[in-house]
């Protein structure tokens, strides 16, 4: 079975368009350091446990300057949001933490896989993915990062971060998790 993944910008499925990722990325070069501390501050307010997963990075012993690329990342998914025009729910540290075990069980699983069918795990966890155009530009972004930088075993928190970032986005705004959650607080 062959799961056909998107080639153009109009076949990306998700609320946020590429056109939404490429009006963040021009906006966040026109921002000077104190405006992009503001933007920090509304990240704080409005999705405190995105900048969390930033914020942890110190703690795996990730550099000041691998988690600038991490917080660039942040930025962009955070400015895309608010282009897409949509109301977006709040992430929660739970949310954040599912998604991770989540991404970390399918990396795991396609490790252990056969190339083909490696490949094929990665064609059906993109095609599948609730937010393309932003999980595109992360994988590029990532993928660039990394022939720019000398690794460092802490590189892979910083990669595990910046995907987990665009599940969080994808998977928390989806019909099943906001099914979830209210189910959730019914019971509480």
């Amino acid at each position: 079975m062959s799961t056909r993944i998107p080639t153009t910008a109009a076949e990306c499925r998700g609320k946020i368009s590429l056109e939404n990722v490429g009006v963040a990325v021009v906006k966040l070069g026109a921002l000077d350091v104190a405006q992009k501390e503001q933007l920090a501050d509304e990240i704080v307010r409005e999705q405190q446990a995105l900048f969390t997963s930033f914020l942890v990075q110190k703690q795996f012993g990730v550099s000041y300057e691998k988690m600038e690329f991490l917080l660039n990342i942040l930025f962009v998914c955070f400015l895309a949001m608010k282009e897409s025009g949509v109301t977006w729910p709040k992430i929660t540290d739970d949310d954040v933490d599912v998604c991770m075990t989540r991404y970390v069980a399918s990396v795991k699983f396609g490790m252990d896989q056969g190339p083909d069918q490696s490949q094929e795990l990665l064609r059906q966890f993109i095609a599948g993915h609730p937010e393309q155009a932003l999980l595109a530009y992360v994988q590029a972004e990532t993928a660039s990062w990394l022939k720019r930088i000398t690794a460092e075993d802490s590189d892979r928190y910083v990669m595990l971060a910046a995907a987990n970032m665009v599940n969080c986005i994808g998977y928390t705004n989806s019909t099943e998790v906001q099914g979830k959650r209210k189910s959730a607080k019914v019971r509480r």
